[in-house]
């Protein structure tokens, strides 16, 4: 089974996570195969370090015993999940929080709960109020320089989480316009201002059926500088512009 899964799947980069998964023999867990190459770029630097992670969604608990074995014994793994008989699944460096994330009262009370995570990774219910929700409740929540990941944004496009294609009120729609937010400094448009996300938001990836977003404060606009010899800069602009003539002259003819 694990060399056919293996066969199927080649094109993977095969590190640490991969292959527990692929080799699990503790408790169940059900990921989409190339989840692993991103949870490999963001996660490597935590690996042996003291890391609080937080992942929604609990189901058969393995994929909390992978990360514990992964990050080391300085990890601290916390999940939420809404059936209350996951709360078993706890062990040491693991422990289980009974919830609702659709719900933000539950959300706000998590956060006084829990110290502040590295990575939040949201593999809960998948339904856009859900997504949604938790992002904007346990952001805050989240160091700078910590990345936030949530899983299944393809149920964006599905009718059953309540999605729909560029649907306003899904979590790929919200996330795509957080990418406005994150150039917001240099809109000219008065729909378009400075918010809490543009100063804290580092970058946006999107993936296959993933949205992986880093933290980092900037708290000022970006800016640009020009190092190096001007005298010389402007010699270059000329040739340039010399070039430029020569071409467009020999275009005329």
């Amino acid at each position: 089974m694990v060399k056919k899964a293996e066969k199927v799947f080649e094109n993977s980069k095969e590190g640490y996570l991969l292959n527990y998964f692929l080799n699990n023999k503790a408790r169940p867990i059900e990921k989409w195969v190339h989840y692993f190459d991103v949870y490999e770029l963001y996660f490597e630097k935590y690996r042996n370090k003291p890391v609080n992670m937080l992942e929604i969604g609990v189901a058969g608990g393995g994929s909390m015993q992978m990360w514990k074995s992964y990050f080391g014994k300085k990890a601290f793994i916390f999940g939420v999940d809404i059936i209350q008989k996951k709360k078993e699944l706890e062990e040491e460096q693991i422990k289980i929080f009974i919830g609702d994330q659709a719900d933000r009262t539950f959300l706000k009370g998590l956060r006084q709960q829990l110290p502040k995570l590295d990575i939040i990774l949201d593999d809960g219910g998948h339904t856009m109020e859900q997504q949604i929700n938790t992002f904007e409740e346990l952001w805050p929540h989240l160091k700078e320089g910590g990345v936030y990941i949530c899983e299944d944004v393809h149920t964006s496009y599905q009718k059953t989480y309540n999605g729909g294609y560029r649907k306003a009120s899904t979590f790929m729609e919200y996330s795509k316009n957080l990418t406005d937010n994150l150039n917001a400094y240099f809109s000219e448009d008065k729909n378009l201002k400075v918010n809490d996300f543009t100063n804290s938001i580092y970058s946006i990836s999107f993936y296959d059926s993933m949205i992986a977003i880093v933290k980092s404060a900037r708290r000022r606009a970006a800016y640009s500088l020009t190092t190096g010899n001007m005298a010389m800069k402007d010699r270059v602009l000329t040739r340039i512009v010399k070039t430029k003539k020569k071409l467009w002259d020999k275009q005329l003819l």
